[in-house]
């Protein structure tokens, strides 16, 4: 007689992960943990940037002199038309976080120990496009309603005629229209300061890690709400500096802003913890 058959081991019970009725979703990164950081940061900031400047001048001044041009263009294309030159030529510093992508490659490139040739920062977007191209269009949505919200601000102080660009700063420097001025500062501050938060250390963190651009946005936000004091210096000093560029008829630009975009990177490797090893992506 045959003996019987031996049972059959029972089948292993599906992994944690896998079950389907626990409703578990497949992995995800960690969210970034926001570090709190001293006052004086931003000024080291500066320091590591100027560092990254003197030992990469060539890209860096490329990324200069295409902001600088970008200046000097739309002077000349809407000189006729001072109203719009004067609210896209703020808005530059708006969209200026998604144009200095090259510059946080520079810095980056530099920290790892890589080659820093020109046209590696040229492609560095290609990593995480589609987010990079979201967050753009929104900034770029924000730039709009500055630009109109700064026409409306000029015809209503000045409903009968738009003024040249040279009598409004005349009439300026000699103490008339400071109410326009002041409206028209504030107007822009508070936009200014809505996309600084929204983009402080989001798009390096969307280069380094491949990071959607909502996660990104809200660290983001969050780094700015743990640190406000030295992230309100460090927005003074982009200011600063960038209006330093604007008062040399843009040609200062070709040294501020590459200096501002090497330290932004520094900020964002003072602001948000590291990737565990093993766990970072490298952008393309």
């Amino acid at each position: 007689m045959n003996a019987p058959p031996a049972p059959s081991a029972p089948p292993a019970p599906p992994a944690p992960s896998a079950r389907a009725d626990d409703g578990a979703q497949p992995e995800r990164a960690p969210f970034p943990t926001v570090r709190r950081i001293g006052l004086a940061e931003p000024l080291r900031w500066l320091a590591r940037g100027a560092a990254d400047f003197r030992r990469h001048p060539g890209p860096a001044l490329f990324y200069g002199v295409c902001f600088a041009a970008m200046g000097w263009l739309l002077g000349l294309l809407l000189r006729p038309s001072p109203g719009t030159m004067m609210a896209l030529t703020a808005g530059f510093l708006l969209v200026g976080p998604v144009m200095a992508m090259g510059l946080y490659e520079i810095a980056r490139r530099r920290e790892a120990g890589l080659s820093c040739d020109l046209a590696a920062t040229m492609v560095v977007w290609k990593g995480n496009l589609v987010n990079l191209a979201i967050l753009g269009i929104g900034l770029e949505i924000v730039m709009a309603l500055w630009a109109r919200t700064s026409m409306m601000i000029i015809a209503i102080f000045f409903p009968r005629r738009m003024p040249s660009v040279a009598a409004l700063l005349d009439e300026i420097a000699a103490g008339a229209n400071l109410g326009f001025l002041g409206t028209w500062l504030g107007a822009g501050a508070i936009f200014a300061t809505l996309v600084f938060m929204f983009t402080a250390v989001a798009i390096p963190m969307m280069l380094d890690r491949r990071t959607d651009a909502i996660t990104a946005v809200l660290a983001s936000v969050l780094a700015f709400g743990r640190n406000p004091g030295p992230m309100l210096l460090w927005a003074v000093l982009i200011v600063a500096l960038t209006v330093a560029g604007f008062a040399t008829l843009f040609v200062g630009l070709i040294v501020t802003v590459p200096w501002i975009g090497l330290a932004t990177w520094h900020a964002y490797r003072d602001l948000i913890e590291p990737v565990p090893t093993g766990g970072r992506v490298p952008p393309v």
